[in-house]
């Protein structure tokens, strides 16, 4: 047996996430059937550095599988995408130790979340940035209370309650903000991430942008532990994992 890594990327636009779900379309069970017509009906497990919501994006996941083919490595990822749906792609593949495991080696992650600022969104974005309706925010503004959330803190105010995670210590690295054309990115990057952390990130930093709450108030927020105090979650098809960090 090969334990194999491989990147990925795919459109969320029409999947349930990235999870298996009875009854859904998730790009796990995608992966997974193609790799069972490959191994003759054997059930291939696809483990990912984390799962991803309905909707949201990813350029750069990784998972890691094991494998008893013989399929050359250079040859198995296009041995992949020929069977795949064309909204999941198999960036790279490569032959790691047995000991790799793509969730728990994680030392970092980074995403990206876009909003489109242009008067009239694009109809082939609209799928893939959040229309702001024309409005263009104050990104300096912005940009200022990220400094907040740069460091080590307990965020507990940027998970979404439903989470069953004690421990909601993360340390964020880095957190800026770029113009690309009309559209409005967000870069973050951390050592984890919560449920729903990163959007909530993105709707409470978008109030402070348009002036619904101050650039100190952020700090607040994160010190008051209460996700009530933060902004609203914002759409997932703004969001996209973009890179998984390894040692």
């Amino acid at each position: 047996m090969r334990r194999l890594k491989g990147i990925i990327s795919y459109d969320g636009t029409h999947f349930s996430g990235y999870q298996v779900q009875p009854g859904e379309r998730t790009v796990q069970a995608e992966l997974e059937r193609v790799l069972a017509i490959m191994h003759k009906g054997e059930k291939i497990k696809v483990t990912a550095s984390g799962r991803t919501d309905a909707r949201v994006h990813a350029t750069g996941q990784t998972v890691h599988f094991d494998t008893s083919l013989a399929i050359p490595i250079e040859k198995y990822g296009k041995a992949l995408n020929v069977q795949l749906p064309r909204d999941i792609r198999v960036l790279s593949i490569e032959e790691v130790a047995h000991d790799f495991h793509a969730r728990y080696n994680v030392t970092g992650k980074r995403y990206r979340y876009i909003w489109s600022c242009e008067p009239i969104q694009s109809p082939f974005r609209r799928h893939y940035t959040v229309e702001t309706n024309g409005v263009k925010p104050n990104v300096n503004a912005m940009q200022q209370a990220a400094k907040a959330i740069i460091g080590t803190h307990d965020f507990s105010c940027f998970c979404a309650a439903n989470t069953s995670v004690k421990d909601k210590v993360r340390t964020v690295t880095a957190l800026q903000f770029e113009w690309h054309g009309e559209e409005l990115h967000m870069v973050i990057e951390g050592n984890g991430f919560l449920y729903n952390m990163v959007r909530i990130i993105a709707g409470t930093l978008w109030e402070v942008g348009i002036g619904r709450r101050t650039i100190n108030n952020v700090a607040l927020v994160i010190a008051s532990k209460d996700r009530n105090q933060a902004g609203k979650t914002a759409p997932p098809h703004g969001l996209y994992l973009e890179k998984v960090f390894y040692s």
